[in-house]
Order: structure tokens, then sequence, then C-alpha cells
């Protein structure tokens, strides 16, 4: 029998979700809580208020210029207003702001987490060796400063985040002793510039490609107490950075995906991150996420 959430009205293609969402979000996410690193933009905001759209609770943390403009666009928000959402200043490399969010959940909603997805990243672009625009006979090398502090962020930020969001998560009791129960989950996010990184993204595919290289090992040394970690590796994603870009650059970006050729949502990014909390048998494992992309030189 096809599930309610997965049924459709074959005459239109409309979804039971977008035919009666205020019904199915109150059941799908209700026993999540989750801090979500980097959420109040692009991927993270996605994850941040599609968790709370479906009846789950969110700590979003970022850093505090990028929250004010997310208070802006979540101040409406059912789940916000009813106190499901919180924001918190933090910085991914500083222990003690995350561990002051991860308080900050558990006083506000009861419980510790069991849900942490790590979207916060920086994505600088340098070749290692570059000629200088003054002159083609000196050559520019790249910062070590740049690709030192791209790996702080994006791999140690996420390692940060993932042993300290781990603690919390392993304290939290299981319920049914005589049924395997996850206690919870973690969501790195890579890139598939970890597999094919192009010109200038030298640091930023290190960082990515480190990334990838925790999720089996963290996924084995968490095993014991019932935590499973994957990864999501996005390709060509609609995001603020992305936007940036003049229009005419961003259509021949989404046309260079096999199909459906154009942009990724960042809620299409959410949706599988949703799947991802529900389906206990993902684990260890990195989910390409780019419309078959792979990327050119």
């Amino acid at each position: 029998m096809q599930s309610i959430a997965n049924s459709t009205d074959h005459n239109n293609n409309t979804s039971l979700f977008e035919l009666f969402p205020s019904v199915l979000e109150l059941m799908f996410l209700k026993h999540t809580t989750a801090i979500i690193s980097g959420g109040a933009s692009g991927l993270g905001a996605a994850v941040a208020k599609y968790i709370v759209n479906n009846g789950g609770r969110a700590i979003v943390g970022d850093l505090g210029h990028q929250l004010d403009a997310f208070h802006d666009s979540v101040m409406e928000l059912k789940g916000f207003q009813e106190g499901r959402m919180k924001l918190c200043a933090m910085d991914v490399t500083k222990e003690e702001q995350i561990e002051l969010a991860l308080d900050e959940a558990a006083n506000s909603f009861g419980e510790e987490i069991n849900t942490c997805v790590a979207c916060a990243g920086v994505a600088p672009g340098r070749k290692i060796l570059s000629k200088s625009k003054n002159t083609s006979a000196e050559m520019r090398v790249h910062s070590l400063d740049e690709f030192s502090n791209t790996l702080q962020v994006n791999t140690t930020g996420a390692f940060n985040l993932a042993r300290l969001s781990a603690a919390r998560i392993a304290s939290r009791p299981i319920v049914n002793q005589d049924v395997i129960e996850t206690r919870g989950v973690i969501v790195l996010t890579a890139s598939i510039a970890a597999f094919e990184g192009q010109v200038g993204q030298i640091a930023y595919s290190a960082s990515k490609g480190a990334v990838v290289g925790m999720i089996l090992p963290m996924a084995r040394d968490l095993a014991s107490f019932n935590i499973r970690v994957m990864g999501i590796a996005p390709g060509l994603f609609r995001t603020p950075l992305m936007e940036g870009l003049p229009l005419k650059v961003q259509q021949e970006l989404g046309a260079s995906v096999p199909f459906p050729s154009r942009l990724g949502n960042p809620e299409e990014f959410a949706q599988l991150v949703g799947h991802i909390i529900h389906n206990n048998m993902l684990n260890g494992e990195v989910i390409r996420l780019d419309g078959a992309l792979r990327m050119p030189p």
C-alpha cells in the first residue's frame, strides 16, 4: 500500500503535503530537536525552516549579522512564534559558543538535541599559483592563512560541532531497550567539490574532502552509542553566494546540470535531511545531491 506521505493525485501531480499541509506538518518531524550551524542563510536556513514547519524544534546557530537578517524573515513563521525555533550567535570554531547553543536547546525545549546538521562554511576562490594582474612576470601564491582559515571553518568547525553534539545526543535515554533505536543523527555538509574540485577551489575542495573522510570513521565511532552519521554533497544550489552572480551566469550553470537542468533549491537539500532523519539504515555514507552533475576543470 502506498503511504500517505508519498501518495499523489495523478491528474495534477499534487502531493498530499501540498493538499493537506496543516495535517502532515504536525507529524513528520515532531520528535526532532536539532541544532543547525550556518542556519541563518542558504542550505542551513532551508533545513531550519523545514524542521520547524514539520513539527520539530531547532536551534539556529550562525554569526550575528546573519542572524539579524534571518530573524526578519522568520518573524511570521508559526514555529518561531510558538517558540520552536531559537536563534543563537555561534561561531563553529569556538567551543564555548557551541556549548551555549546546546544549552539553549536543553533549556528551551526540555531535552538535549537528537539531530545535528552542519552547514556553516566558506568558499574562497583562489589558485595555488596565478599570474599577477599588474605584470605577467609576477606570480601570486595562494595565501596560507586563507587556506588554513577555510579548513578551520569547513573541516574543524564541522568536527567541533559534531563532537560536542554527539556528547549531548549520547546522553539521551534509549526509550525501548528491546528495539534497536537511534538516539540521534549527525549530518555533515560536504560538496561535489570534494570529488571534482575546479580551478581555484583547492582550499574549498581540500576542506570538503576532509569532511567526506570523516563520515565513515565517525559513524563507526558512534555506532555503540546508537548515533548515525551521514554526509550530503550538494552540487549547484541557489544559495546567497550563487544568487550574487549575474543572472546569465546562474542560468548557464543551471543548464550544465544533466537533469533537472537547473540550480538546486535549498528546500530539496532540506527534504533530504528530513529523509535521513527518518531512515535508520542511512549511516556512514555521503549522498551526492547534484542532478548527475560532474564538474569540469
